[in-house]
């Protein structure tokens, strides 16, 4: 049963994975087996991400490729790279995502849109654009995009992020359409209220933790582990016949 989420051999690239959950996510994917590059867009954090993992884990899982989601050349080198050092990627984890904007749609700017609109989600695309067909001219491959319960909910503030993640999970249901006759999986994650420092605004305070937590099943935030374990989960054998689905991981907080 080990066998289930060995990633021995396996090459992970996660974007946004110098804190929070896509640091959670790398560190589980090299626990794992993986190599993984580590990249987001300060190079210093990259670093420090990169060594707290291969401290923990005794060897050198996790290399640095830093990269601003916002810039097509930016990923085309963290791609570039990733292939050039591994000769190869097996999964790709498009976790990093911005949200410039709170209020209604009626007062954002075109700056503003385009800007969560080109990093939430043609950055994924380009990414899978890069790295996708390697993986589908080799017949193996898992890809991960990290969406949101937004993506599942109107909401009067901020909604033009929503709008993003709700694009996420066509773009996985479009390419595992496209790819899962190759055997490449393309799944979403989509977790809610999760303690990142994203979200510290709502989690420091108990009294908005509370207001934002009694509605969900399990009354409590979650842990950026908890969305890592999903991620080892979809990367490994244990998920080879999960493709083209968004997987809620929220507390319960969209069913009660």
């Amino acid at each position: 049963m080990g066998t289930l989420f060995d990633l021995s051999g396996e090459v992970a690239v996660v974007t946004g994975s110098s804190r929070g959950i896509g640091k959670a996510i790398a560190h589980r994917l090299a626990e794992h087996g993986a190599a993984v590059v580590i990249s987001s867009r300060k190079p210093e954090a990259c670093a420090a991400a990169a060594a707290e993992i291969n401290a923990a884990l005794g060897r050198e899982a996790a290399v640095v490729c830093p990269a601003n989601i916002s810039s097509k050349d930016d990923l085309q080198r963290l791609a570039d790279f990733a292939l050039a050092r591994f000769g190869k990627v097996d999964i790709l984890v498009c976790n990093a995502a911005s949200n410039p904007y709170f209020g209604p749609m009626s007062g954002i700017t075109d700056a503003q849109f385009e800007k969560i609109l080109r990093n939430n989600i043609l950055s994924n695309h380009w990414l899978c654009q890069m790295l996708g067909p390697q993986m589908v001219a080799r017949g193996h491959g898992s890809v991960i995009l990290i969406s949101s319960i937004g993506g599942f909910r109107g909401s009067p503030v901020i909604g033009a992020y929503n709008v993003s993640k709700a694009a996420d999970m066509q773009l996985a249901r479009n390419l595992a359409v496209e790819w899962g006759p190759a055997g490449v999986r393309v799944n979403c994650i989509c977790p809610g209220l999760i303690k990142t420092d994203m979200a510290r605004a709502l989690w420091e305070n108990p009294e908005i933790l509370k207001a934002a937590t009694e509605g969900a099943c399990l009354r409590r935030i979650g842990l950026p582990d908890e969305i890592a374990g999903m991620a080892v989960f979809l990367a490994s054998p244990a998920g080879a016949f999960a493709t083209g689905q968004s997987f809620i991981l929220d507390g319960g907080a969209t069913i009660s």
